[in-house]
């Protein structure tokens, strides 16, 4: 691994080599994407101060319901737009030979986290996505279950072609799958 250098960036991805792991975590999403769920709250909590005036105006019930409504439809919303962010960490472990896939959320109990053997990983895919884009998927199944996917890499450039095709031997050679050829060549 140290000889065989981890590129920085490879699509939506920063990759680092750690002390016996790789780690590779999702770049934030634009600051559009990112400021839009909170001003969706910004204004929902608005719309809840302006219901509660209302509520105490005489004949202000019905619009401080249409306003009540409006800021639960807002923050819905709100978590609808957070959850599409997608920001997501993966880790490599090579000493214990196991992955963790980890889903990010704004808070840190919503974080989703599974750790799956290298065993249990049968497949890395590179996925052609629209635009065109690519993507670096795992599949693995757990012990009698469904086989399951993981994205760790969206969002490649037809001109990463060749980072992404290093990085997805490397994975290959990792999880110990066939027909990668050796990492380094």
């Amino acid at each position: 691994m140290l000889d065989n250098r981890v590129p920085a960036l490879l699509g939506d991805v920063r990759l680092r080599y750690d002390g016996g792991r790789l780690v590779g975590e999702s770049l934030p999403p634009p600051w559009d994407r990112r400021i839009l769920p909170g001003l969706c709250v910004g204004v929902a909590l608005g719309c809840t101060v302006g219901a509660a005036v209302l509520v105490g105006l005489e004949g202000g019930t019905l619009p401080a319901a249409a306003l009540a409504l409006a800021a639960a439809g807002l923050v819905g919303l709100a978590l609808r737009l957070e959850s599409r962010l997608g920001r997501r960490r993966f880790v490599l472990h090579f000493r214990s030979e196991s992955l963790r896939v980890e889903h990010l959320a704004w808070t840190p109990g919503a974080t989703r986290a599974e750790l799956v053997p290298f065993d249990a990983v049968k497949a890395v895919h590179m996925v052609e996505r629209p635009g065109p884009r690519y993507a670096l998927v795992v599949e693995y199944a757990l012990e009698d279950e469904a086989p399951r996917r993981a994205v760790l890499v969206e969002g490649v450039r037809p001109a990463e072609g060749e980072t992404l095709h290093r990085v997805w031997r490397m994975l290959s050679n990792a999880f110990g799958l066939r027909g990668a050829g050796l990492a380094g060549g």
